[in-house]
């Protein structure tokens, strides 16, 4: 279960760590933190001797309401920062978290490693072709939606069977465009209400019917915190715990604010397994 990233297999079959990196001012967590240079490289720096494999970088708010942004204005919060990381860490695999086929290709071209899509495609008729024209990985999330519309459209009949078979038509359109290395990502708090939410990480593990690495993008959100009737602030210790359930269910791919806290989950998780 491997992935080539700029040439650098990464292995899956063992659990990894994606760092969060918001560059919007209205992210739900940490929007606004690191806008200065050296907060960012301190962030990253941190990040990295923590163990994180990936660094995710995204100028796209994507939290429930969040106000649209135009494509300018996104590569211009995303490119500097992936150049700067890149100038100060070479090595860095960056994820650029985005649904446009343009900022995409832009931040590819600037060195990012991978694309991570929350919309699979859906929301740019151009991305999956880009993508496959790139030749780099891809992570694809389930949605429905845009993230101003999602919270509105919670309705499944059968929650589970419709996230595969929607991700069952979006790997095969993927494989079309000759996209080789796919991670599919449940979509946590999109268009799901914190009981679905549960329903699904109770259930993840039916997803590795699909044959593709899975990334659980659980950290601090409000699925933890509103059932805890506390804040994303507070959500540290929750969020561990639901990450262990995450991993026993097929999780490949960590998504989080806290890498320290996340890779030591993982070092207790791979203990579990060699047990």
């Amino acid at each position: 279960m491997t992935i080539n990233c700029k040439g650098k297999l990464i292995d899956l079959s063992t659990p990894k760590v994606m760092g969060i990196l918001n560059v919007t001012p209205d992210s739900f967590f940490d929007g606004g933190k690191y806008k200065a240079e050296t907060e960012i490289l301190n962030q990253v720096e941190t990040m990295l001797k923590h163990q994180a494999t990936f660094i995710d970088i995204g100028g796209y708010s994507s939290r429930p309401n969040a106000d649209d942004v135009c494509e300018a204005e996104e590569l211009n919060r995303v490119l500097p920062v992936i150049e700067l990381i890149l100038k100060h860490f070479p090595e860095t695999l960056i994820s650029i978290d985005t649904f446009r086929s343009n900022v995409a290709k832009q931040s590819i071209e600037a060195g990012a490693a991978l694309v991570n899509d929350i919309s699979a495609g859906q929301l740019d008729a151009n991305m999956l072709a880009t993508v496959g024209k790139l030749s780099v990985p891809y992570i694809m999330m389930h949605m429905k939606g845009t993230p101003k519309t999602m919270q509105q459209q919670t309705q499944y009949t059968d929650l589970t069977k419709e996230v595969i078979s929607y991700f069952a038509e979006r790997i095969k359109a993927a494989h079309q465009e000759k996209i080789n290395d796919i991670i599919i990502d449940p979509g946590f708090g999109f268009a799901k209400t914190t009981e679905q939410n549960f329903q699904l990480l109770n259930q993840l593990d039916l997803l590795q019917m699909l044959d593709q690495p899975i990334l659980a993008g659980i950290s601090r959100k409000s699925m933890i915190y509103k059932t805890l009737n506390s804040t994303s602030q507070k959500a540290l210790n929750g969020t561990t715990a639901l990450h262990m359930v995450a991993l026993q269910k097929g999780a490949k791919l960590l998504r989080v604010h806290d890498i320290k806290e996340a890779m030591e989950c993982i070092t207790l998780y791979n203990q579990l397994q060699t047990s």
